[in-house]
């Protein structure tokens, strides 16, 4: 198998309009689409969740949530996106329930969860469709967080500081 110094592949690469993650050794080619497909939430939701387990912040929280097989967690996940984008209804379940039972939420979280899922729609989605992603993330967000933690004598801040 040939091999390529990293620098020259992303070089020529420039000029198709896509991008190369490496990990472990492996090049991998990502071209971002237009299209918000089961196919491309599905992508979306493997490439997030492979962030989130090697992140130094959230990794942690997720692995003491899902200690185990991820492939249950990745199904309900890829359904639910599905009912959020596509309007499946697919998912049928309580985010925030879920939420509640997870040890070490707190509010920032949900800030660093959002610029990894930022970074990752970025990179798998044209600008259209990547936002349209993030500004559902967004409000999703907002709503775990004031059903986590709102507390009427309080001022609730947007972002957590």
């Amino acid at each position: 198998m040939p091999t390529f110094a990293v620098w020259s592949v992303r070089r020529l690469d420039r000029s198709f309009g896509s991008q190369l993650a490496v990990a472990g050794g492996v090049i991998e080619m990502v071209v971002r689409t237009k299209q918000i497909s089961e196919i491309t939430i599905r992508r979306l939701v493997d490439h997030f969740y492979t962030r989130i387990r090697a992140d130094p912040v959230l990794g942690p929280i997720f692995v003491r949530a899902i200690p185990g097989d991820w492939g249950p967690h990745l199904a309900i996940m890829h359904d639910f996106w599905s009912s959020v984008m596509l309007t499946s209804g697919r998912y049928k379940g309580s985010p925030a329930t879920v939420h509640l039972r997870i040890e070490g939420m707190e509010p920032q979280l949900f800030d660093r969860w959002l610029e990894v899922f930022d970074e990752t729609c970025r990179e798998l989605f044209e600008e259209n469709e990547s936002n349209a992603f993030r500004e559902k993330a967004a409000r999703i967000a907002e709503s775990l967080k004031l059903s986590l933690f709102y507390k009427p004598d309080q001022d609730w801040p947007r972002k957590a500081t």
